[in-house]
């Protein structure tokens, strides 16, 4: 079932399928006849909810009931519903665009195979996606199948499925997958990390303007060369996901006094919505609060001044913060952290008790002093390695690149504290064999803890990657020796609840 939505007829608009969201805080709303704020309430639909339109203005009541539901679905935290949204909008536009004008209700196995086509095997190599990007696009589908079906819209999977056996810690067990899904390897070829030693190089040349021997490239035009080289610092010390990094907020930062530089993510913007703490080193923490107090202030100042802050659509005024919570402006209660996402950290601006304008919380700022979002931070690390490669350093660096360098040298860490605690020599080199018996178990849940994998069998995928490169990552363990203390802290529970 679908309402029409008619857009003003002196207004062109380009016929595309588009995702949007709800706001129910407008001063100006248009007037259509009826309360439509109360009817969103009645609906329970919330602040920012996600929602598509056709190309015809059209909203689709089934499809967008499937979207608010997500939560209800397995699908816990607002990035994940983000990216199921994304996902459903880009098929409905190719269906329409590509098939005939089909709405998603008439997709089926041929359809579905013609998308793989043009993401997977797009003619512009920067149109295709990567197998994983693909698979979370069957699993959006996926998911919206099991809920038609049990919603009673659809009467029959239009996809096939096939049953495939995959190895467990359990022992062998049949799955049933998309026919279309693409398979994904776990062998160390797959997993892409750094050397100590390489990385160095890729962020001084590539995000802060160096030269490869070390000296200041006088034709570099970066102005944030800093800040981005920061950013990457903290990733690859934390392991934090790219998502998880770019939304912190300034309260958030551990005190330097304090010295172990731990940063609790909230469960609102991480991947499983399951919160967890990690830990930068002191160098990282020292450097990012010189950055607040010099460069980002010299910035909010200068935007503040320019009347930055006055036009901020629907912002959130907070009064106080500290590390655990905040005092905003109409609500009656302190705000927890836990409880707000990022299309709500995004819009945080401090407020004195006078009402005048601090800046904003989000820690991450532009030029323009407003929020970076994450793909401001993609395109800085792919014109990063655009230019190492003019330099001859051939570096295909993501940040999630920096998250496995984290995951190989802290590996490459458990593996020498277990050496050590069993009276062995560490200058020697394991086989896999050997290096698994000594790692799987407490060691690895430690890794699965730091890096806030759902299961721990996920991080075997690095046992691989250590075997291979076993000398480079236990020759540079002394510039990761401060993490060291970190994997003390990392308390296992008795029960693992894998």
């Amino acid at each position: 079932m679908t309402l029409k939505v008619e857009a003003p007829t002196d207004e062109l608009i380009e016929a595309v399928v588009i995702r949007h969201r709800t706001s129910l805080k407008l001063t100006a709303t248009p007037d259509l006849g009826f309360d439509a704020l109360g009817v969103l309430q009645r609906a329970g639909i919330a602040e920012r909810q996600q929602f598509i339109l056709g190309p015809d203005g059209s909203y689709d009541l089934h499809l967008n009931r499937f979207l608010r539901e997500l939560s209800e679905w397995g699908v816990p935290s607002s990035n994940g519903i983000d990216g199921y949204s994304s996902d459903i909008m880009l098929v409905c536009r190719f269906l329409h665009e590509a098939r005939g004008g089909k709405t998603i209700w008439e997709i089926d196995g041929q359809d579905l195979r013609a998308y793989k086509r043009a993401r997977l095997h797009a003619e512009d190599p920067d149109d295709r996606v990567g197998a994983g990007t693909w698979n979370r696009s069957v699993a959006a589908l996926d998911k919206w199948v099991l809920w038609s079906l049990d919603a009673g819209l659809l009467t029959a999977e239009p996809f096939r499925y096939v049953d495939k056996n995959v190895m467990t810690p359990q022992g062998p067990k049949q799955v049933r997958v998309n026919a279309e899904a693409e398979p994904t390897s776990r062998s160390a070829g797959s997993i892409r990390f750094l050397s100590y030693e390489d990385y160095l190089l890729w962020r001084d040349v590539g995000l802060r303007g160096y030269l490869p021997e070390g000296g200041r490239d006088p034709k570099w035009r970066g102005r944030h060369g800093d800040r981005n080289g920061l950013f990457a610092d903290l990733v690859v010390s934390t392991g934090m996901r790219l998502g998880e990094a770019s939304s912190v907020l300034v309260p958030e930062v551990p005190p330097l006094a304090q010295g172990i530089g731990d940063f609790h993510l909230s469960p609102a913007v991480t991947k499983r919505g399951v919160a967890r703490t990690v830990f930068s080193r002191r160098r990282v923490l020292r450097e990012l609060h010189h950055h607040l107090a010099f460069e980002r202030d010299e910035l909010v100042q200068r935007q503040r001044a320019a009347g930055a802050y006055e036009g901020w659509e629907d912002p959130l005024l907070v009064r106080r913060s500290n590390r655990q919570a905040m005092i905003v402006d109409g609500r009656t209660r302190a705000w927890t952290y836990s409880d707000i996402g990022i299309e709500d950290r995004i819009r945080l601006l401090s407020v004195d008790a006078r009402g005048r304008v601090g800046g904003p919380l989000w820690l991450w700022l532009g030029e323009d002093g407003q929020p970076l979002k994450r793909s401001t931070w993609q395109s800085a690390f792919r014109r990063a390695n655009e230019r190492c490669a003019k330099f001859g350093i051939e570096y295909e660096v993501h940040p999630h690149t920096l998250r496995h360098t984290f995951a190989v040298h802290m590996l490459g860490l458990l593996l020498r504290q277990t050496v050590r605690a069993m009276g062995m020599s560490e200058d020697r080199r394991f086989t896999l064999a050997q290096i698994k018996r000594l790692l799987i178990g407490n060691p690895m849940r430690k890794l699965q803890l730091l890096l806030g994998h759902a299961h721990e069998e996920t991080v075997y995928q690095y046992l691989d990657v250590l075997d291979e490169a076993q000398e480079i990552v236990l020759a540079a363990l002394a510039e990761w020796d401060e993490q060291a203390s970190v994997l003390d802290r990392i308390k296992v529970p008795a029960e693992a609840g894998r």
